[in-house]
């Protein structure tokens, strides 16, 4: 996921300065929406300013946008979403497993026509779900991905302004620790995730999730602050629904 945020992401902060262009091709080239065309200067009322600062800072894109109250709320709305689907799972791998168990009790009492048939079943049964899990995870993977691309569009040139206003000449990604992602180590100082989170809060006016309440703790901290985004180098986990499924094991022979 990480690779076609960054795509995205610089397909947007080039287009910012070139305030007269729209965009109309796919930067990720996987069928997402396009995307919008980048507010003209003329509307923005100036024009947006080159990148002239000296500082180097870092940014997990990730992070920010499952710790943003949007992203909060929409991958917790696609969580719920894909619940049937999970519950549908399971109890298809139950029926597996169940198949499975009977076979390694009574196999050896069983014909030999009636063993391959179980055998037989067990295998097209294990076929069935190998595919509805991949399905699934596919399908969930480009829901998160669409949720994901739609926040960033709109992140984007928050980072842009945040950066350009605190004398940033360079943002890099640390959504992948190394040797995936390209920084090697980077001290929190520089790290800007949490001062665009809060930008982006205020700006899209979208309230934190409200949870359940607790038992205030021993310091008298209260209960409804918002979440910390997720230190540099870091990344975040994402809805259990794409990451859990039943695991496919191969029928015993």
């Amino acid at each position: 996921m990480t690779s076609k945020f960054t795509c995205i992401l610089l397909a947007i902060l080039i287009a910012l300065p070139m305030a007269a262009l729209a965009q109309t091709g796919n930067p990720t080239g996987t069928g997402a929406q396009p995307l919008p065309a980048a507010p003209s200067a003329a509307a923005a009322g100036d024009t947006p300013a080159a990148a002239t600062g000296s500082k180097v800072g870092t940014i997990n894109i990730e992070g920010a946008i499952f710790a943003s109250n949007e992203g909060q709320r929409d991958f917790e709305a696609l969580n719920k979403k894909l619940e049937p689907k999970q519950n549908e799972l399971k109890n298809l791998n139950d029926e597996v497993e169940s198949l499975k168990k009977q076979l390694n009790t009574q196999g050896d009492k069983l014909s030999e026509d009636a063993r391959n048939n179980l055998v037989k079943q067990i295998e097209q049964k294990q076929k069935s779900l190998e595919r509805s899990v991949q399905d699934a995870r596919d399908d969930a993977q480009n829901q998160q991905n669409e949720i994901a691309q739609r926040i960033l569009q709109k992140m984007a040139p928050i980072i842009v302004k945040y950066a350009t206003d605190q004398g940033f000449g360079l943002i890099m990604d640390t959504s992948n620790p190394w040797p995936q992602g390209p920084v090697l180590w980077a001290g929190p100082s520089v790290d800007i995730t949490k001062a665009v989170v809060d930008a982006y809060n205020v700006q899209s006016g979208v309230p934190a999730p409200v949870r359940p309440a607790t038992k205030p703790a021993a310091t008298g901290a209260g209960t409804g602050a918002k979440p910390a985004a997720p230190a540099a180098g870091t990344k975040p986990q994402a809805p259990a629904s794409t990451q859990q499924a039943p695991a496919a094991t191969p029928p015993p022979k």
